[in-house]
């Protein structure tokens, strides 16, 4: 099979490997579409995790074979896969803290090498603990490309469901990418007031289709002065941070009323840095904290939301590439254009000329 293989010094290149084998309690999956998502690119980037590794895991496809025991599928379903999926047993689990868990770390799907996703790759072998709780089945009238972006619309449900905003609150929205964009469209369904901030003026249209009340640029608008005429000279009730640029945090205070609120998703590098004043968070009361990855909880639930077509998300839907011009689309999603958002990567059309 064709797989595009991470080689180290930031370099990716489509390489013919093995088609991966299943075992017992195991699903192999013919991968039909599978999202660039940013966590992948900063692992590239960044060359955060040794290689080789095949990355992707945001994938969507047909189960092509079933392992010794599996019942719950059979060859020809249509199906997501979720990467990680947590034990339910362990002290983390118990407190609901799943991303923490052991076994969550783990991941549990690979196209080669030390499993990292795979989904850049024609086949996936699915192991035995993500066959049994992290797979779920697409309608037939769903496209593989809309489905693969049942795994990150659970990442920002979970936040959301976290912050938990009330539908008389005000909440700032800081970038719009297609993360952001997935906020901006689950805020909305709360009833909350939303106002979104990019600063690529076509995300602010596509930001307003998805549900965002008021759409500005920060290069042009003093974004906390126009919140505060919003909010009778007080701030946001709750800000999330959902892209990662220096002074990004500093924005979100200032926009931010005492008491608020202020979630950051974007910073998941270790080597990022962030800097705020710590009166902003001792004497003004506010609470900074974080959320990462999926739910199992909330996996059924993202899935109705991608599938039932409540939530606009063909909206984010873009570019569509063969799995050998990879290369070209992760460059794209690393310096985005002012049509660019979620680029899907087809492995089975894996020729540059197709």
């Amino acid at each position: 099979m064709h797989a595009a293989v991470y080689r180290g010094q930031s370099t990716v290149g489509v390489e013919e490997i093995p088609t991966p084998g299943i075992g017992r309690g195991e699903i192999l999956i013919r991968v039909e579409a599978c999202g660039i998502c940013h966590t992948d690119l900063k692992k590239i980037e960044h060359n955060l995790l040794a290689p080789p590794r095949i990355y992707g895991h945001e994938t969507a496809g047909v189960v092509a074979a079933v392992g010794e025991g599996v019942t719950a599928y059979r060859p020809g379903d249509r199906v997501v896969a979720f990467h990680h999926i947590p034990c339910l047993d362990c002290f983390y689990c118990h407190r609901k803290l799943y991303a923490q868990c052991p076994v969550y770390k783990k991941v549990g799907i690979t196209a080669g090498f030390e499993p990292a996703g795979g989904g850049f790759a024609q086949y996936v072998r699915v192991m035995d603990w993500i066959a049994a709780r992290g797979v779920e089945r697409i309608p037939d009238d769903v496209s593989f490309e809309r489905a693969t972006l049942v795994e990150p619309i659970n990442t920002c449900l979970k936040a959301v469901v976290q912050c938990d905003p009330q539908p008389e609150e005000f909440v700032a929205i800081l970038g719009q990418g297609p993360i952001g964009l997935m906020f901006t469209m689950l805020v909305h369904r709360t009833g909350a007031r939303v106002a979104a901030t990019d600063t690529i003026p076509e995300r602010l249209a596509v930001s307003a289709r998805c549900g965002a009340d008021f759409a500005w640029n920060p290069r042009e608008v003093a974004v906390s002065d126009q919140i505060k005429k919003l909010t009778s000279g007080r701030g946001a009730d709750l800000v999330i941070v959902a892209a990662s640029v220096p002074g990004i945090v500093d924005q979100a205070m200032a926009c931010s009323r005492p008491g608020a609120r202020v979630l950051l998703f974007a910073q998941t590098s270790a080597a990022e840095r962030i800097e705020a004043s710590g009166a902003d968070i001792c004497v003004s009361e506010r609470t900074l904290f974080g959320c990462y990855s999926a739910s199992v909880e909330l996996q059924k639930e993202s899935a109705t939301l991608v599938f039932g077509g409540e939530l606009p998300v063909e909206e984010l839907i873009t570019h569509r590439l063969p799995l050998g011009k990879i290369r070209s689309g992760i460059d794209l999603a690393l310096h985005p254009g002012p049509k660019s958002l979620k680029i899907i990567v087809q492995p089975q059309r894996w020729s540059h000329s197709e």
